[in-house]
């Protein structure tokens, strides 16, 4: 089963659970799976694991946007509400690298692709960003390879 077809039946079974919030973050992803889906030009029922995660990753990055958002304007039921969907998406995707395993990632990348100054951070964010696509920060990467390079 793919991972689209999980997120379909997991819709399926919020329903039944009667998971509103659940059912309404699903939904919200898998509309934007076919968006995504439909501007690649590719066939419309024609949905493969990596524009899933795709999906994803961006859903998760703009609700943490949206709960910086709230937080600033002090809407904190809102916050809350991102909140609960980042951690219902979250789990579809894969397990993060920890600060430990990305520093370690970043300088075994550093050495691999010969990264000698920080002009050559854009290479060794593209290699990393590659192999490791959803299971790191992008921001956490940068600082690494700032400290390293």
């Amino acid at each position: 089963m793919s991972l689209f077809e999980t997120i379909q039946a997991d819709v399926i079974k919020a329903m039944k659970a009667s998971e509103n919030q659940r059912r309404d973050t699903l939904r919200m992803v898998i509309a934007a799976i076919k968006n995504k889906a439909i501007d690649s030009g590719g066939d419309r029922g024609v949905v493969d694991d990596e524009m899933v995660m795709t999906a994803l990753l961006s859903a998760v990055k703009s609700r943490k946007d949206s709960v910086e958002q709230y937080e600033t304007a002090g809407r904190d039921e809102l916050a809350a509400q991102e909140r609960a969907e980042i951690e219902i998406i979250q789990t579809y995707l894969p397990q993060p690298l920890t600060e430990e395993e990305t520093e370690a990632l970043v300088k075994a990348t550093i050495a691999e692709v010969g990264a000698t100054s920080k002009k050559d951070l854009g290479k060794v964010m593209k290699a990393i960003m590659a192999s490791h696509k959803g299971r790191v920060e992008g921001k956490l990467i940068q600082r690494f390879a700032g400290q390293h390079l």
